[in-house]
């Protein structure tokens, strides 16, 4: 008998990302192997809707910025001085925390590198756009207890 997709159970998704003008956010298709039922690692309108499905099952789904990376937060863009970053410095570039910040848990993408200050974003890269996801359910796996504790333990549920 086929498992279906429920709480406690390892699901492989292969998944095409698009915004909302149907372009591609990455190229070609991606896997995701997560264990299904509110642990954070996909969004919850993706475990709704895969939710009692079988491996095979396809949809696709627009996601609105609030249930994915969010709105894009201007206030989250802060100017560094260049000194206070490692010499070889190169926009896309992501660092733990601001110089002179404490840590707040942030990646701080470099998005502009000007003269002797550079440009540094919080926000994550996709934050502020509406996706579409395509997915396909590709396998459904019994988790053991062991797995789930695991899983737990490491603060992921």
């Amino acid at each position: 008998m086929e498992l279906e997709v429920a709480k406690d159970r390892w699901i492989t998704v292969h998944y095409r990302l698009f915004d909302s003008d149907g372009e591609p956010v990455e190229h070609g298709e991606r896997e995701i192997t997560y264990l299904h039922g509110g642990y954070g690692d996909v969004f919850e309108p993706i475990e709704l809707a895969l939710e009692g499905r079988l491996a095979g099952f396809e949809t696709s789904l627009y996601l609105e910025p609030e249930q994915t990376f969010g709105d894009y937060d201007p206030s989250l863009v802060r100017l560094a001085p260049r000194e206070s970053l490692p010499e070889k410095l190169e926009e896309g570039m992501g660092f733990e925390g601001v110089p002179g910040e404490a840590p707040d848990g942030r990646i701080w993408i470099v998005t502009d590198i000007a003269g002797d200050q550079v440009v540094l974003d919080g926000n994550h890269p996709l934050a502020g756009m509406a996706l579409r996801f395509e997915l396909k359910v590709v396998e459904v796996s019994e988790a053991d207890e062991d797995e789930i504790a695991e899983y737990r333990a490491r603060g992921e549920g």
